[in-house]
């Protein structure tokens, strides 16, 4: 009898453990999803002026979009994702740019992707990212350490003020707070919007940085000490444009609904495309959602979807393959549930540049898509 009672404390015991663990993981989550929601603002501009995703750089050699101020760079590989590997004691690179000294815009977003290495393969590594002047001086500095034997990511940073103001800002990040968005033997994530004066700084995206006033950079370089494995980065991308100064409140016009109304279409340099094929990368499918989205709140419009290309190859591919990638942003979004009779692809190969093929930020521009509402 004993045995029999014990054994029904012991399973009302375990039973009320359970629903107490459950409690407390109900309780928990909901500030966490909020807290996510709040820092996570991030939006890719809407046109791309320099991408780089290494993908056909030749192995061991320099990457060619790249040009560096000290040290050296090569083409390497981490889990069969190319990067540009800093393989001298201090290298300093920055993308090449019509003008090296002054491109970027006084909005615009940068992403980047970097290694946290597991624990074992070295002690730790530091990187560096800066922002100059056109002048060369620096306007803003961010510093990270990566130990993945302990492991922790701590680091700091410092911006000069912006409206002409003679003082710096700053301040520093620890493990605890960076830990819940850092991702250990994986690649992880960066990403910077700059907004006339804002600067926000993304990990993983979540917001760790966010500065209402810092003096407008005029070009950035990245940073990267010693030459042990896994110092680099991966997909680089610079777009024109950025979220909003202040977060707009939910009653105002999307992206594509202020483009439809200000301009009849919406043109975007996000929806991504394999190189010379017609496959979807799957980022693009959040700018895709956008028009999902403003499709289904008006679900009468109707949508020429254009795809464009730059003069790199011949007509004779560029023609067929815009067509066929205009066809597959149709397709992904009638699979989201637009009316796909609404919906009429077009394929304008590179017969109408926006900017110059010439650069490889004008191909960028013209390697595009089009929504020119009917």
């Amino acid at each position: 009898m004993d045995a029999v009672l014990d054994g029904k404390k012991s399973e009302k015991t375990s039973k009320a453990k359970k629903q107490a663990e459950d409690a407390a993981e109900a309780v928990d989550d909901t500030p966490d999803a909020v807290g996510q929601n709040q820092k996570s603002d991030f939006v890719r501009g809407s046109v791309i002026l320099f991408q780089d995703d290494f993908a056909n750089e030749q192995m061991g050699e320099f990457p060619s979009k790249w040009d560096v101020s000290d040290g050296s760079l090569e083409t390497a590989s981490i889990n069969g994702k190319k990067y540009a590997h800093s393989n001298a004691p201090d290298s300093r690179f920055s993308p090449l740019m019509e003008n090296m000294k002054s491109y970027l815009p006084d909005v615009f977003t940068l992403e980047w992707d970097e290694f946290f290495c597991k624990a074992g393969d070295i002690p730790d590594f530091p990187f560096e990212f800066q922002f100059l002047d056109a002048s060369g001086n620096q306007t803003g500095h961010i510093y990270l350490r990566y130990r993945p034997g302990n492991p922790d990511c701590y680091g700091n940073y410092t911006f000069k003020k912006g409206g002409g103001i003679d003082q710096n800002v700053g301040g520093s990040m620890d493990w605890d707070h960076l830990k819940q968005y850092t991702k250990v033997g994986q690649w992880n994530h960066f990403a910077i919007s700059f907004n006339k004066r804002a600067f926000k700084f993304y990990l993983n995206g979540t917001r760790i940085i966010n500065l209402p006033n810092v003096a407008a950079p005029a070009r950035f370089e990245f940073i990267i000490q010693d030459e042990n494995p896994y110092r680099g980065v991966a997909n680089v991308v610079l777009a024109k444009g950025a979220v909003e100064l202040y977060q707009r409140q939910t009653t105002d016009l999307s992206a594509v609904e202020k483009a439809i109304a200000e301009t009849g279409k919406f043109v975007t340099n996000n929806i991504l495309f394999e190189t010379g094929k017609a496959t979807l990368k799957p980022e693009s499918m959040e700018e895709i959602q956008k028009v999902a989205d403003y499709m289904k709140k008006n679900p009468s419009v109707r949508f020429e979807v254009q795809g464009h290309t730059d003069n790199q190859g011949s007509d004779k591919i560029n023609d067929p393959l815009s067509q066929q990638r205009a066809e597959a942003v149709v397709k992904a979004l009638a699979q989201l549930g637009c009316d796909e009779f609404n919906l009429r692809a077009v394929g304008k190969g590179s017969h109408e540049p926006v900017a110059d093929n010439k650069t490889d930020a004008g191909r960028a521009q013209n390697r595009r898509v089009e929504f020119i509402k009917k």
